[in-house]
């Protein structure tokens, strides 16, 4: 039996960087001040249909979305972003004239064809920032992608855009409306249907054919009115005096509809066509959209599958004890120590009695610092063989001394 197409287990070595991600990513969220929240994996599809917006892939064709026993029409979160605003609604924090930082991670689920870098069940690491309509906060989220991707030797490219906004979209929006209309045959279906519910949507195309037509098209960044220029300008600014290089892509959009003002995305160069490895933006309308009061609101995801393909593991130190006896009484005898150990320290016990050489080999395996173990001796004597497998600096111990040594 085989996991599901486009579903994967995750142990071993990639479990090990998993884990290393998590560990790094959420320790530099906590320094910026960010709070852990866990939403619900299953919310209500009207999440997501009115937050990602009718217009995007992910909800016309990828959602793993069902009615439940109840008669609820539900589906699996295809993005973190929209829960996270949705507690943040629901717990009545919009009503609060107080800022507040989340990270969250863990699975999401979308229907797609399953490629390199790209699963039907993933796992996104994000932070959402709400209440701070400063663009300073928009460089922030940015230079704490930056720190994580530093921290685990991840090299990139940024690029970043501005998306505008309730003032300066509609008039470029007509624009390239206008532009789109004089092209329409020659467009695919997916950007013909775009042109009429949400046209931005047709720069983010990845047909080879309208992304030929779309290099003529209309630039967003020419159309900002003047405060969504100033900020684009400052955040420009911060970027470059703290030695974050970036290329302003004019055609980046993201992938949801949900997002206004700056936009970003974390590419590497290692991972083919499936590049993006991080990315986000403002979204500043997002909890007004879900009926909560007007939040300014900025945030990012990292796509750990991704992620995982480029991380190297550090050397692991030794670690812990591993225990190993030459018959069953010894194994029976070492029980009681384990359990002891295990109060503060690793400990690993071998049931199945073993010559030393074999115990040695297996406690190598297991990378522990200290092999104890009980041969006929030992057993005869009430003493434990100890060895440093880091010093190489063997010894015999009584069990009390051996207590002792730990304190």
């Amino acid at each position: 039996m085989k996991a599901l197409r486009g579903m994967k287990d995750i142990a071993f070595e990639e479990a090990k960087k998993y884990l290393y991600f998590l560990d790094i990513a959420s320790n530099i969220a906590k320094n910026y001040g960010f709070s852990y929240v866990e939403t619900p994996i299953l919310e209500e599809t009207s999440l997501f249909k009115r937050s990602v917006g009718n217009s995007s892939d992910i909800v016309n064709k990828e959602m793993y979305q069902f009615i439940d026993k109840g008669g609820h029409d539900v589906c699996l979160r295809p993005e973190g972003t929209a829960g996270v605003v949705r507690f943040f609604i629901s717990n009545k924090l919009d009503r609060v004239q107080q800022k507040y930082k989340f990270f969250y991670y863990g699975p999401m689920f979308r229907y797609e064809r399953p490629q390199k870098g790209r699963f039907r069940e993933f796992h996104q690491f994000g932070c959402e920032s709400f209440g701070e309509a400063s663009v300073l906060e928009d460089y922030t989220i940015i230079e704490m992608i930056d720190a994580i991707l530093k921290k685990l030797n991840i090299a990139y490219t940024l690029e970043i855009n501005s998306l505008g906004c309730n003032e300066c979209m509609p008039s470029y929006k007509e624009r390239l409306v206008n532009f789109l209309e004089d092209k329409k045959e020659k467009l695919c279906q997916d950007c013909q249907r775009r042109i009429t519910t949400n046209p931005i949507r047709t720069l983010d195309c990845k047909n080879n054919d309208c992304k030929t037509i779309l290099q003529e098209a209309p630039k967003l960044p020419e159309y900002l009115c003047n405060n969504c220029k100033k900020d684009f300008e400052l955040l420009q600014k911060l970027l470059k005096e703290n030695n974050i290089t970036f290329t302003i892509n004019p055609k980046l959009v993201r992938g949801l509809d949900y997002y206004n003002k700056s936009a970003f995305e974390f590419v590497s160069n290692e991972l083919g066509a499936q590049g993006a490895i991080a990315g986000g933006g403002r979204y500043d309308k997002l909890v007004e959209y879900l009926g909560g009061r007007a939040t300014p609101a900025v945030g990012f995801a990292i796509g750990i599958e991704r992620i995982i393909d480029l991380i190297k593991l550090p050397n692991e130190p030794r670690e812990g004890f591993y225990f190993g006896a030459m018959n069953d009484e010894g194994v029976e005898k070492l029980l009681p120590l384990v359990k002891e150990i295990r109060k503060n320290k690793k400990a690993i016990l071998e049931y199945t009695p073993k010559k030393l050489k074999a115990h040695l080999k297996a406690a190598d395996k297991v990378n522990a610092k200290y092999c104890v173990f009980i041969g006929e001796d030992e057993l005869q004597n009430d003493t434990l063989w100890l060895k440093d497998l880091e010093q190489k600096e063997e010894k015999i111990l009584t069990t009390q001394e051996f207590l002792q040594m730990l304190k």
